[in-house]
């Protein structure tokens, strides 16, 4: 009986060192899966760092203005109209926040406006459907009050 016993902790044993190891060795690769991961992340890093420190050189207004004189015959560029600005209030909504007419409103209201005003009656259905329809923004115009926020533009000198 002895031997037995001693042959099921033998098998025991052995289980447990293969399930330890295959246990350690799982970690190990999700260690060397980390450590790959963090060393991918530096290099982005690194690498948008590069490519700030680029674009602050490539946009320097000295650099840009003596471009613009080297290459002037062919460009044809033109210095923006104070005019040409706007201030954000002034644009148009988007497209998506632009209220949808309900055509089913409409259609009853033009429907009942004729029989309306064949009978003579007043018109209710039409009053209501005019008091929902929302009316589409308009960009408010500039008005002299609004000098102090606009937007000062000037060249860069050498």
């Amino acid at each position: 009986m002895l031997k037995t016993f001693d042959l099921v902790l033998i098998g025991v044993m052995t289980a447990t060192a293969a399930v330890t190891y295959t246990i350690k060795h799982r970690a190990e690769l999700k260690l060397e899966e980390v450590h790959r991961l963090e060393a991918e992340i530096k290099l982005e890093k690194d690498t948008i760092d590069l490519l700030k420190a680029d674009w602050a050189l490539q946009s320097q207004p000295n650099r840009l203005e003596r471009l613009v004189k080297t290459y002037n015959d062919e460009l044809k560029l033109q210095p923006t109209e104070s005019t040409a600005l706007v201030h954000a209030k002034e644009l148009p909504m988007l497209k998506s926040e632009v209220p949808v007419p309900d055509v089913t409103e409409a259609k009853a209201s033009a429907k009942g406006a004729t029989v309306a005003s064949a009978k003579g009656a007043p018109d209710t259905k039409g009053a209501q459907a005019t008091a929902k329809a929302q009316p589409i923004p308009m960009p408010a115009p500039r008005g002299e009050a609004e000098d102090a926020d606009q937007i000062e533009t000037g060249s860069v000198e050498e």
